[in-house]
């Protein structure tokens, strides 16, 4: 497990960026944490590090949007709205999380047990200003964000 402090949304671009040149065909990056602390953020940022060329905005009420201009395709699912993880079965959400992209999964906390094994998990808490941050991610061991 690796801690990360960050100081401003500059520093979270920063990091997003650097994990979005990293990862690798299947990579599925779980997402945690309240509201306002980043994860759209975390996430429009490693789709710049792919390489992604479209607006990449919230999929609140669609769950996923796809992405595939980058070096990789992007999946981002926000599953805020999921009832009951068995919803995710009718998504099909097995073909994105076991494809040849890069999944991105907002309030991934709701789905736990759908996450595959070598998921890379990645809690967000506020820090100490309205700006900071602290990061607590596992399974970075194929992601380099150093």
């Amino acid at each position: 497990m690796t801690r990360i402090h960050i100081a401003n949304e500059k520093d979270t671009e920063k990091l997003g960026e650097r994990i979005g040149q990293q990862v690798q065909p299947g990579t599925v990056i779980a997402l945690i944490g309240d509201l306002g602390t980043g994860k759209t953020t975390l996430t429009k940022s490693i789709a710049r590090g792919l390489g992604v060329t479209e607006t990449v905005t919230s999929p609140t009420f669609n769950i996923i949007r796809e992405y595939r201009s980058g070096r990789l395709p992007l999946y981002h699912f926000d599953v805020y709205r999921i009832g009951d993880p068995d919803e995710m079965f009718e998504l099909g959400y097995e073909e994105y999380f076991y494809g040849d992209g890069v999944c991105v999964v907002e309030w991934a906390d709701i789905i736990e047990e759908l996450l595959p094994e070598d998921a890379v998990v990645i809690s967000i808490d506020r820090g100490a200003s309205d700006e900071e941050r602290e990061y607590e991610i596992e399974g970075e061991e194929d992601i380099c964000i150093f």
